[in-house]
């Protein structure tokens, strides 16, 4: 890797701490930095999907233990991506494809993690099954196709569809993105093997205690509005290098 490796694991446990904070696995902010350090697509997969299993589960432990996990909001997603993460994972993009699709949903990412959503004192939609299975299936394809939980897709989606509040998203987009992540990882160890980087091994930990210490403060109402614009920062320059090279 071409970056400080003490710099990597910063960045790495900094990525899990904020994502785990909002019920995110953080599996973008991994693959940003990854692509920085000039990681190979292969590898980059596939080690982001391990961080994703351990950040994200912690994650939800956290925000189940408060009471915000809803099994109701979960079920219509996860029928069909599951099937359709091992399908991505076993399905690949030329380097450039991916590297430009991957920016674009860093991007959706940066959105996530700056902007607040309001709470509103409504009740919940209804989700449509229809509406839960398609999206759920084509998250869950993006999710192993690219080597994300697709919690970032997730969640901006049941915000703005005001299908859930919330913490009640974050728990939902935490185990959401265990199972995908779960799913994906499996479908591409079906497809080439097991490819995780050896010199990231090490990051796998720096990214367990992040992400405890993120999922603890984020299900506490933690708030740190400065970290995360530095973080949004960070991979607005990772997307931007993604998109043109």
């Amino acid at each position: 890797m071409d970056f400080n490796p003490v710099l990597i694991l910063f960045l790495l446990a900094i990525v899990a701490f904020l994502y785990s904070s909002v019920g995110h696995g953080g599996a973008s902010g991994y693959l940003a930095i990854m692509a920085m350090a000039g990681v190979a697509p292969i590898m980059m997969k596939q080690s982001a999907l391990v961080m994703n299993l351990a950040v994200s589960l912690f994650s939800f432990i956290g925000f189940y233990k408060s009471g915000h996990f809803k099994l109701k909001l979960f079920i219509p997603f996860i029928i069909a991506s599951i099937p359709m993460a091992f399908l991505g994972g076993t399905m690949s993009l030329p380097d450039a494809v991916y590297k430009k699709i991957l920016g674009v949903c860093i991007f959706i990412s940066i959105i996530r993690l700056v902007y607040q959503f309001e709470e509103k004192n409504e009740p919940n939609r209804e989700i449509p099954l229809w509406a839960g299975l398609f999206s759920g299936g084509i998250i869950g394809l993006l999710s192993g196709l690219l080597g994300i939980g697709g919690g970032i897709i997730l969640s901006p989606l049941m915000l703005l569809m005001r299908w859930s509040k919330l913490k009640e998203t974050a728990a939902v987009s935490a185990l959401f993105i265990f199972v995908n992540s779960l799913s994906g990882l499996y479908g591409q160890i079906q497809k080439g093997g097991f490819n995780l980087n050896p010199d990231l091994q090490i990051a796998v930990v720096a990214t367990i205690i992040g992400g405890l210490l993120g999922s603890y403060f984020g299900s506490q109402k933690f708030n740190s509005k400065t970290l995360k614009y530095l973080l949004a920062l960070g991979l607005t320059i990772a997307g931007l290098k993604l998109l043109l090279t």
